[in-house]
């Protein structure tokens, strides 16, 4: 296996791992989540349902925004239900930044008792992923169907339907005494272009495909969630057999809300005065919640 980064350098958590094995047309991306998970969570008193598919889609994000190469890019993905239990699940990944937020009827989701199911917590919801790409590239937004057993499911159907790329997804979320921790990794071929190749046939029986995909899919819970196992022999584990398996380590990954006065103050500008009129309070003050981070911001008329 051949490594972009220092010899003596490992990744556990915190940071991306990407890797490409050039003789199979592959790619693939590796992550764990453990303080900075931790920090989007403790912004809201989430019940356990709730922690556990925040955390699967902030994973998610992780991995599908790793994906992108062009600075300043955003790439962010929507859920929504129809006669669910939760009413929106949003989070969103730029340049190593995560954020994430889950509004959620409680009556609802503690009728469904302890482990409820995706079409219990969505109904018949869907799931929208936008990519804002930087350096005017423009932007791009794919809408599928919440259906499967989880989140992950559902992004490789948006892969396979909306950019005909053949995707391997596997998460895993441990919560243990109130601290959080997950991991995931996303294995696909190539899309148009990389390498300077074509993109394989959009067909899950393509042989290439067939076999990374077996390999992959042999991943274990465990060996994702493992803290004395690195990402790097993760990959070593899987596809060591291969010819060459290129490895290079990503971006460290934080919780980057990016709310602020100067931020809110500029988007109700953008509001006609008589609107902003009827915001102010008696003091004059626009009062703006930010749902990500749960803080309050006082914007002056």
């Amino acid at each position: 296996m051949t490594s972009t980064t220092h010899a003596n350098e490992e990744t556990f958590a915190g940071r991306t791992l990407k890797f490409t094995i050039p003789s199979r047309d592959a790619r693939g991306r590796l992550v764990r989540l453990d303080s900075t998970l931790d920090d989007i969570l403790s912004a809201h008193d989430y019940p356990a349902p709730i922690t556990h598919i925040l955390a699967e889609a902030l994973v998610l994000i992780t991995l599908m925004g790793s994906l992108v190469k062009e600075d300043g890019s955003q790439v962010t993905m929507q859920a929504q239900t129809e006669a669910g239990a939760i009413n929106l699940l949003v989070c969103d990944y730029k340049g190593g930044e995560l954020r994430g937020y889950v509004d959620f009827d409680e009556d609802r989701l503690a009728a469904l008792g302890a482990n409820p199911s995706l079409f219990a917590l969505f109904g018949k919801g869907y799931l929208a992923i936008t990519f804002d790409l930087a350096t005017g590239k423009g932007r791009y937004q794919g809408i599928v169907p919440l259906e499967g057993e989880t989140l992950a499911e559902a992004c490789e159907t948006y892969f396979l339907q909306s950019e005909q790329v053949p995707t391997l997804i596997r998460t895993a979320i441990r919560s243990d005494g109130g601290k959080s921790f997950a991991a995931g990794m996303l294995l696909q071929n190539l899309p148009d272009g990389e390498e300077g190749r074509e993109r394989l046939h959009a067909r899950l029986d393509h042989p290439e495909w067939e076999h990374v995909a077996i390999l992959g899919g042999s991943l274990k819970h465990e060996e994702l969630l493992s803290s004395d196992l690195s990402l790097e022999a993760i990959v070593w584990r899987l596809f060591h057999e291969e010819s060459e398996v290129l490895v290079e380590q990503g971006q460290a990954i934080g919780k980057g809300c990016r709310c602020s006065v100067e931020h809110y103050r500029d988007v109700l500008m953008k509001f006609p005065e008589a609107d902003r009129e009827e915001m102010r309070n008696a003091d004059g003050i626009i009062s703006v919640d930010c749902a990500f981070c749960s803080r309050q911001f006082p914007i002056e008329a």
